[in-house]
């Protein structure tokens, strides 16, 4: 594999990485607001977790019902982010295994 090969998936498997922590991140931070639903969402500093989040949470929200009123997909979601970030820039995962 070539030098510049090289340099480019090692671009590719931090921007990834950055990418995924940072969305881990903003989920985690949208369970919290869940626990405070009198939140107004168009106020700063929340639109800036839930303008990110919004559009990946509102399809899953018609598929996954709130259990109990508590809605459960930010939680699905960081499971989701994780599993994605374990295959693409895991130990194991598909980039690392192209940098080797």
């Amino acid at each position: 594999m070539s030098a510049n090969n090289l340099q480019l998936l090692n671009i590719l498997n931090i921007g990834v990485t950055v990418i995924l922590v940072i969305m881990t991140v903003l989920f985690i931070f949208r369970i919290v607001l869940t626990w405070y639903p009198q939140v107004e969402s168009q106020k700063m500093p929340f639109s800036l977790v839930i303008a990110p989040t919004e559009p990946f949470l509102a399809p899953s929200r018609k598929l996954i019902p709130p259990i109990g009123g508590v809605d459960i997909t930010p939680i699905v979601w960081v499971g989701i982010i994780s599993l994605i970030r374990e295959v693409l820039v895991g130990q194991q995962g598909l980039i690392a295994m192209l940098i080797r």
